[in-house]
């Protein structure tokens, strides 16, 4: 929220930028009503004589296009003769090998499982002494106007 003071100084700008505006208001209407006064006689300016310019060149005039001659032909070039790309032998397939196959072998026999129980190891339990409860001390009972709701009034 702005201060006392920058709130003062912004209704002083804005008073002041409403007087201004009224003063020019009624300055510019003044003038608008004001007949302006003749106390100087305006000087006659002389006529300046118009200069003689010499006349337009004349430009001469284009053939119709019924008149112009037909364009010339262009002659068609000869194509240049390009040797034919000699042709590619087939090479012959080679013949592979074919594919090994690979001999299935046998499955070895995996004895039953039997669920032993592995023993676990016995860690030791670690116990920490217990800590002890800070005492704080609690805060005061702020002091309220208002009643408690159940207690009676002495």
């Amino acid at each position: 929220m702005a201060s006392k003071s920058t709130m003062r100084s912004l209704v002083l700008i804005m008073g002041l930028l409403l007087l201004s505006c009224s003063g020019m208001s009624s300055a510019a209407r003044l003038l608008e009503e004001m007949a302006p006064k003749e106390e100087y006689p305006h000087p006659e300016v002389p006529e300046l004589p118009k200069p003689e310019l010499p006349p337009h060149p004349t430009v001469p005039e284009l053939p119709k296009p019924d008149e112009l001659p037909p364009h010339p032909v262009v002659p068609e070039l000869p194509k240049p003769e390009v040797p034919e790309h000699p042709a590619v032998p087939e090479l012959p397939k080679p013949e592979l090998p074919p594919h090994p196959t690979v001999p299935e072998l046998p499955k070895p026999e995996v004895p039953a499982h039997t669920a032993v129980p592995e023993p676990e190891p016995e860690l030791p339990k670690h116990e920490l002494p217990p800590l002890p409860e800070p005492e704080l001390p609690l805060p005061p009972k702020a002091e309220s106007h208002y009643p408690v709701p159940g207690m009676a009034k002495p």
